[in-house]
């Protein structure tokens, strides 16, 4: 059986990997694997209760700090933790500082010394302990060593700094965790707590998944729509943005589509619902959040791996300084003190710790965006595509029709009486072009006689004595036409075509800056793909592919060539493309389940120029994680040959060690800041003033 409970206190990466694979270890516990995004624990046993209890237990005694909770509650950024931690940081840092600067007995400086260095490290210390029995060798090891050491030698004042820094630095670390993770967690606080159904005249409130497909829901001024549906009597503006990311509200009429968690800022809106509540807009999208699996990136794998066997190679490479230098100097009090230097340098907190966390904010940044990625390892693949595949309808399209020209060859007739003529035919088909042309009509329709629909074909219909037929006869041409016949002549033909998004030139231009190649691949005839993939400047266009041609066409290009290629789709039949690309990318609202299951990357607004967006983020994300791994190797590296030869101390030591990974900590939060789209708001607007002035 499986079991999912939440995990809090979890702030470092490596700290939820070490535990997860205690825990893996315990006999009646199987598959156990923490989400740390999410700060859920899950895992399978044939007696959850019993289970729990021993996880809870084990959770104690290697982590302190985290503790197993098996009720929901909100991330906060400053919780409990936090201040608690701050506040033992305060009281160590006051105690140690009357310590070392005030005058005092031997006995009471050695009273208050050791309190402080306790209050400040005792969590540290007790994980190294614990660890070590269970023989794990971590940085918590390295910390307490160094303590110890540099007490040991007479230098209590560096001593104190290694233990009060590296407090300071995991104080940073728990809020800019907690910073990250609550950027991702609004996106699932979507979920409305009721809705206003009306059922004879009457309102009653029940939960969103008791509503039923057609029931009738009032929505009002600050409240978040439960359902999917359309709005029957009403007009509201709407906050979007936990949907979207867009800030600026969206204005709702009647007949419109409104999607669950838009929150109404005005008004009061009666929507008949179109979905159930686990089809729902904001139900796919939690589920989609609750689902993702943590994956890990290459780097971030590396620097993992690396650290499991690093500390144990500082350990030694430690004693083999303390040896030489006790060798060349034959002293004992010298050849310890630089050892104890190379340890405290050595620390890789700064890798452990701003590797992962860069990443982490990375994705939190995204999902702010309206852009949900499922591991930061496809953050980090997004980095590297060189090309971009595009599905047309649905994705690139709307995937509803418009009427875009209405050719007239009746002289006697305006645009307003064949528009009328086709609408007495199409008012009771569901077909999507009849939709569309029932779309322009302003009048009200009139009831026609001998209505007979010829599948394949159209209507056929009598009005005021005239034979009408509506459909299409010509099949030869292969653009999308509706015609109008009268007493079988033809009078007027429609054009129609799959409008395209108003983002869609956008996302091309975008990617085309990034120098990212892009092409169309559809299954529709020649003429409409050219005629879209022409309008919106794509590089190439692939038309008449098939779901396999499709997968092929991605095949070929991985296999036969280094390039990275993502695709981007929304439909079933993209399914086994958006698994083959090296990064598939789906649409959120109107996308498949299918087609979101498959991907890597959903974009939770359908809207194409997303793309960029995600590739922004990761380029800026992967420059801060090699900023990070390169300002950390050169400093510690620099300070380990100084350190060795006596040329620094120990403060210049925990500087190297805790400083750099304070800086490290401050520079991965960048990527949570970052504006992907800051020049071309500018740009944007720009371009509306001066449209304006015109």
């Amino acid at each position: 059986m499986k079991t999912t409970v939440r995990i809090e206190g979890l702030d470092c990466p490596n700290c939820a990997r070490s535990l997860c694979t205690a825990i893996n270890k315990l006999d009646d516990v199987k598959n156990a694997e923490i989400d740390f995004i999410n700060s859920k624990l899950s895992f399978e046993s044939a007696d959850p209760n019993s289970a729990t209890e021993k996880i809870i237990s084990l959770t104690k005694q290697l982590e302190p700090n985290a503790k197993i909770v098996l009720e929901q509650k909100k991330t906060r950024i400053l919780n409990k933790n936090f201040i608690t931690d701050l506040t033992s940081l305060s009281i160590g840092t006051i105690i140690g500082i009357c310590a070392l600067f005030i005058p005092m007995p031997t006995a009471l400086f050695w009273t208050l010394f050791v309190m402080s260095a306790l209050i400040l490290g005792y969590k540290t210390y007790y994980k190294a302990i614990t660890l070590l029995f269970k023989g794990t060798i971590n940085e918590n090891l390295l910390i307490t060593l160094s303590v110890i050491g540099a007490t040991a030698i007479g230098e209590h004042t560096e001593g104190l700094m290694v233990i009060w820094l590296y407090s300071i630095g995991k104080l940073f670390e728990g809020l800019a965790v907690n910073k990250s993770r609550k950027s991702i967690e609004d996106l699932t606080n979507l979920q409305p707590e009721y809705a206003n159904i009306l059922v004879n005249g009457k309102e009653t409130r029940v939960d969103p998944k008791d509503v039923v497909v057609g029931s009738t829901i009032i929505v009002r001024a600050g409240e978040r729509v439960p359902l999917d549906g359309i709005v029957l009597t009403g007009k509201a503006s709407l906050n979007t943005q936990s949907l979207t990311g867009e800030s600026l509200p969206v204005f709702i009429n009647p007949n419109d589509e409104i999607l669950s968690g838009s929150i109404v800022l005005d008004g009061v809106l009666t929507i008949e619902t179109k979905k159930e509540y686990s089809n729902s807009t904001v139900s796919k999208i939690i589920n989609l959040i609750e689902n993702a699996q943590e994956k890990k990136s290459k780097t971030e794998t590396i620097i993992s791996k690396i650290t499991r066997w690093y500390t144990l190679g500082v350990l030694l490479l430690s004693l083999t300084v303390f040896g030489i230098v006790y060798a060349v100097t034959n002293e004992f009090s010298t050849a310890l003190y630089r050892g104890m230097i190379f340890l405290v340098v050595s620390c890789p907190c700064a890798f452990a710790i701003s590797v992962p966390l860069s990443y982490f904010s990375g994705l939190g940044n995204a999902s702010k965006n309206g852009i949900l990625i499922k591991g930061s390892n496809y953050l980090d693949a997004l980095a590297k595509l060189d090309l971009i595949a595009f599905d047309k309808t649905g994705t690139i399209t709307t995937g509803e029709f418009s009427v875009e020209n209405i050719e007239i060859l009746d002289k006697t007739k305006n645009r307003e009486d064949v528009i009328y003529l086709a609408c007495l035919g199409e008012q009771s088909s569901i077909h999507p072009l009849a939709k569309s042309i029932l779309s322009l009509n302003t009048r009200e329709l009139e009831k026609v006689d001998d209505v007979r629909e010829q599948a394949g074909e159209g209507v056929y219909y009598s009005y005021k004595g005239k034979n009408y037929f509506i459909g299409r006869k010509n099949k030869d041409k292969k653009s999308t036409i509706v015609e109008l016949y009268e007493n079988e002549k033809l009078i007027a033909v429609f054009q129609l075509a799959d409008t395209i998004k108003h983002t869609a030139k956008q996302a091309i231009e975008d990617l085309k800056a990034l120098k990212i190649k892009t092409t169309l691949l559809s299954g529709d005839n020649k003429e409409s793909v050219e005629a879209v993939g022409n309008s919106i400047g794509i590089d190439e266009i692939k038309y008449q592919f098939l779901p396999q041609d499709k997968y092929a066409y991605i095949d070929n290009v991985k296999s036969t060539s280094k390039t990275l290629i993502g695709y981007v789709g929304d439909g079933i039949n993209d399914a086994p493309s958006l698994s083959r690309a090296d990064v598939g990318i789906s649409m959120g609202i109107n996308g498949s389940q299918a087609s979101i299951e498959a991907s890597d990357v959903v974009l939770v607004d359908d809207n194409p120029d997303k793309v960029a967006t995600a590739i922004k983020i990761s380029k800026y994300t992967r420059k801060i994680v090699w900023q990070n791994i390169i300002l950390s190797a050169v400093v510690k590296a620099t300070f380990l040959l100084l350190g060795s030869f006596g040329i620094t101390g120990m403060l210049s030591a925990v500087f190297a060690d805790v400083g750099v990974t304070l800086l490290a900590i401050l520079n991965s939060l960048r990527a949570l800041k970052y504006n992907p789209n800051k020049n071309k708001t500018h740009n944007m607007n720009d371009q509306t003033k001066a449209n304006s002035s015109n």
